[in-house]
């Protein structure tokens, strides 16, 4: 049976008094659209929120005629709009002794993860860590999501040898609900390779970019505007091979995604020891090659690559000889620079095969997890150099984490242990970066994919 946790609503009161005082200055800095930044008193921890108006509320009025989203981020500056997100919506409007507020319920925060052969969609409230499924779609072997930019699409690459009768994996496209979470294909295309690993999406939301493990290819699809796949537009097959015999005996790609600024697309192989860089149009989906791309050390096996919330660093971590790499990047060029080495797993096991890897929105620290050691490992980055430092290592409580993910609010980190068929969460800690165990586990069959929405 699968845990489930009990979803729980939390009454927040905003001082509607400091949001009209502060309106003014507020609207020259983020935009016409913001009604204020407050104080989210009643929430704590510096909490600031941001008010958007929609549908004619008038808070002089002291009534509500519509809804106001209400985005809350933790320890950000009053002058800008935070990044770490949750959404609220007015519930109603009082009147207190002195003062008007705003009682405000908790909106819930959707998680999409994949498992055994359906994309499950799990639900969980902040300030409550366990997520709760309540729908699944069925798909053929999905092993790994990605949502467009405005959470109305999810793609999934179904990690197949064949479909169609052709020696190929697959793409599907599937439109969410926006109230219930419902997943409907709209549609499922070959993705030009054996065993898809890996889909990401440009950030315009115009195309769709898919790494095919087994044949070593990569491959983009422009993005229709209901979200459904068009036919590829690029297809692009690596060449080469690495030291070991049994896990590099050609191209295996493993990661594509592109840079911060969308002129580039970043390309990982574990078969060729590559880190692969072609120029990216955004307005047509191609992708052209730029150079003959950065080696990583022979035998390194990159898997997974994540960028520096400013864009100037790369991270690479690699999974035969479980190292992790920082490169120094050159967005004009799409040039990567290398500036260090560390082991994934400090201290850790001969016999360890790294996974994941992800930047905090902060841009201060490093998450990394590791399959075999069964950990995180977390490490703090230096601003001036991008290099990391080992931190902390926490056990993730399973057996093979193969994925995680960080919650929209980046106080929470879940971790998918495939071989145990389950998923903890885990407290971030935004100041030191560390992970404490909440306690919460749900139970799901060979969970390999986090997302949330």
């Amino acid at each position: 049976m699968h845990s489930s946790t009990m979803i729980r609503r939390t009454r927040v009161e905003i001082d509607l008094a400091a949001i009209i005082a502060n309106a003014r200055a507020v609207r020259a800095v983020t935009g016409a659209d913001v009604l204020a930044v407050v104080k989210a008193d009643g929430y704590g921890h510096g909490a600031i929120a941001v008010a958007r108006q929609r549908q004619g509320i008038d808070p002089q009025a002291g009534q509500a005629a519509g809804e106001i989203d209400i985005k809350v981020g933790i320890g950000c500056s009053d002058r800008h709009e935070p990044s770490a997100t949750r959404l609220y919506r007015v519930k109603s409007f009082r009147r207190g002794s002195h003062e008007t507020h705003m009682g405000l319920e908790v909106g819930e925060v959707w998680s999409i993860l994949t498992a055994g052969r359906a994309i499950r969609l799990e639900r969980r409230v902040d300030q409550n860590v366990g997520p709760r499924r309540i729908g699944a779609a069925k798909s053929a072997d999905p092993s790994f999501l990605a949502l467009h930019p405005n959470g109305r699409v999810l793609y999934a690459v179904n990690e197949l040898e064949s479909f169609g009768g052709k020696p190929t994996g697959a793409v599907s496209a599937f439109a969410i609900a926006r109230e219930s979470g419902a997943l409907t294909p709209l549609n499922q295309l070959p993705s030009h390779g054996k065993a898809p690993c890996y889909v990401s999406v440009d950030r315009t939301g115009h195309t769709v970019l898919v790494a095919n493990y087994v044949s070593g290819t990569i491959a983009t699809f422009p993005v229709r505007q209901d979200g459904a796949l068009d036919e590829a537009r690029t297809i692009v097959h690596h060449e080469g091979k690495g030291p070991d015999p049994e896990r590099q005996e050609g191209p295996h790609a493993h990661c594509i995604i592109t840079d911060p600024a969308n002129r580039y697309v970043i390309a990982a192989d574990l078969g060729v020891d590559g880190v692969l860089t072609y120029q990216f149009n955004e307005k047509t989906g191609a992708i052209s090659t730029v150079a003959a791309g950065r080696a990583t050390n022979r035998g390194a096996g990159p898997r997974h690559l994540a960028f520096h919330p400013t864009g100037r660093f790369l991270y690479v971590i690699n999974e035969l000889d479980s190292t992790l790499v920082v490169y120094k990047y050159d967005g004009d060029r799409g040039a990567l620079e290398q500036v260090q080495v560390t082991a994934a797993s400090p201290g850790g096991t001969a016999k360890n095969y790294p996974a994941d890897l992800h930047v905090a929105s902060s841009g201060r620290f490093l998450y990394g997890s590791n399959r075999g050691d069964n950990t995180i490992a977390m490490f703090a980055i230096d601003a001036s150099s991008g290099q990391i430092t080992a931190m902390q290592q926490v056990s993730t409580g399973g057996d093979w984490p193969r994925n995680f993910a960080f919650d929209p609010t980046g106080q929470f980190l879940l971790v998918a242990n495939q071989r145990s068929d389950s998923i903890l969460s885990f407290r971030v800690d935004g100041e030191s970066g560390r992970l404490t165990p909440t306690g919460e586990t749900v139970q799901l069959p060979s969970p390999v994919c986090i997302r949330f929405r």
